[in-house]
């Protein structure tokens, strides 16, 4: 049976009282609606109908060219955006998934039980519920004496109790194509003057066909998003799940409550991750490393047995061992090589330093290349931006000693075994094993054996 979906985004999302459309909105680190897109294709195998607003650009340019697009002109209630579809799908499937961009925590593996309990059925379709206290907005399961769902009251329609336990439509659906296309169209119309979904409910227990009900237990897998209290709320929940994924597969979390990992994030086993942690984008760590705390890593590439503390990470490659912060910041381009040392409030960009270099504290290294064990003083700045409004490269070669204060003005080559002294400004190369000093900078002597 051929499976297509098709994900509601079509809402105003005005309680969100934002400028952005609401399902566009940061979910995880990424926007909202693509949980539901990319959990619809892990689910059918194919890539969903969206339903959109008219003049919604951003949001077509969010979930890309493979999907397809149905502009709702109006808002006329679930039942409505729904029928939309029915001009790409129709004929094309034999089972219809519906969702919402607004439940952007089901999951794939949810979604396929509701099209199994579908395809192990006679209902003409199987539909998600949740037993509990929350209402959330969602309508009431009515149920007749033999268990069978008989129809779904909407929230604001609902006129019976409103504590306790109860059964609620958690708004997920996988129909029989040809009976959804043929009922949607005769869907009554309700007092707000819309036509719900989940009227279908009392219409297949009309003609003695009672849909299927599945029950979810994980009450953070409904949380919809109305508001940005809602936002919070999701935001929390998916934070749980991610962080007890990684625990499960072998990395220790210390706090999980102040530990913020992306979706896309990749972790090595027996690594430790400490609180107010955040690990964002494509980020991939490698094993034995302790991240943290207070360290921000963004689109970055660890090795495995770093240690990165209190300090960001954004666009870098780390090789094994290597030791940065605490206070320190790699930018885009910065690449350490194994068993690097950087310390405190250090700044490294578009830069490459070779096995063993070592950068105490205070500096900032900039369009340059480091060779093998050299030193790095305390207060070194590669002077990069040329007065042509460029950035100029500088080199220093394995085992050099650049002492504290000194300002390589580039472009500029530091030699093999060169030291320059505290203070010195560099205009000039400086020779292998050479010894420069003053502002601006001089060799006064070569360096033998012993110095």
């Amino acid at each position: 049976m051929k499976v297509e979906s098709v994900v509601l985004a079509a809402g105003l999302g005005t309680r969100m009282r934002s400028d952005l459309p609401k399902v566009l909105h940061p979910l995880g680190g990424k926007p909202m609606l693509l949980w539901s897109v990319q959990a619809c294709h892990a689910a059918s195998g194919v890539w969903p109908v969206i339903l959109v607003a008219p003049n919604a650009p951003t949001v077509r340019q969010t979930a890309g060219e493979a999907c397809r697009y149905v502009e709702q002109a109006e808002r006329l209630g679930t039942g409505h955006a729904a029928l939309q579809a029915a001009s790409l799908l129709r004929g094309r499937c034999d089972l219809v998934l519906v969702t919402s961009a607004d439940m952007p925590l089901l999951t794939a593996a949810t979604m396929r039980r509701v099209i199994e309990a579908k395809r192990s059925s006679q209902a003409p379709f199987a539909f998600l519920t949740h037993c509990g206290p929350l209402a959330r907005g969602f309508g009431r399961v009515l149920r007749d004496p033999a268990g069978e769902p008989q129809a779904i009251v909407e929230e604001a329609d609902w006129r019976g109790p409103t504590a306790g336990e109860m059964e609620f439509n958690a708004g997920l659906y996988v129909f029989e194509a040809e009976w959804l296309w043929s009922h949607l169209p005769a869907l009554p119309i309700s007092n707000k003057g819309e036509y719900y979904l989940t009227d279908l409910v009392a219409a297949a227990a009309g003609e003695g066909r009672p849909a299927a009900a599945v029950n979810t237990e994980d009450a953070d897998e409904i949380i919809g998003i109305n508001t940005r209290v809602h936002l919070a709320e999701a935001e929390r929940a998916l934070q749980r799940r991610i962080n007890q994924r990684w625990m499960l597969e072998g990395v220790t979390i210390v706090d999980p409550a102040t530990t913020y990992i992306g979706d896309q994030v990749s972790l090595g086993r027996d690594s430790v991750i400490w609180p107010n942690t955040h690990l964002q984008g494509s980020t991939t760590i490698g094993e034995r490393c302790e991240i943290g705390p207070n360290s921000i890593l963004r689109e970055a590439r660890l090795g495995s047995g770093c240690h990165v503390v209190a300090s960001v990470v954004e666009g870098a490659v780390l090789e094994d061992e290597v030791q940065i912060g605490p206070f320190a910041r790699l930018r885009p381009g910065a690449h350490l090589m194994r068993g690097v040392h950087m310390g405190n409030f250090g700044e490294v960009k578009n830069s490459t330093l070779a096995p063993g270099v070592k950068m105490g504290h205070f500096s900032y290294v900039g369009d340059a290349t480091i060779g093998e064990g050299a030193n790095i003083g305390a207060g070194t700045i590669t002077c990069n931006f040329g007065r042509d409004g460029k950035k100029n490269h500088t080199e220093i070669g394995a085992g050099a000693f650049i002492g504290s204060d000194t300002l390589l003005v580039a472009p500029v080559r530091v030699g093999q075994g060169a030291v320059t002294g505290a203070g010195s400004v560099v205009t000039r190369d400086v020779a292998d094993h050479s010894l420069a000093v003053g502002a601006p900078a001089r060799t006064i002597r070569k360096l033998g054996a012993h110095d």
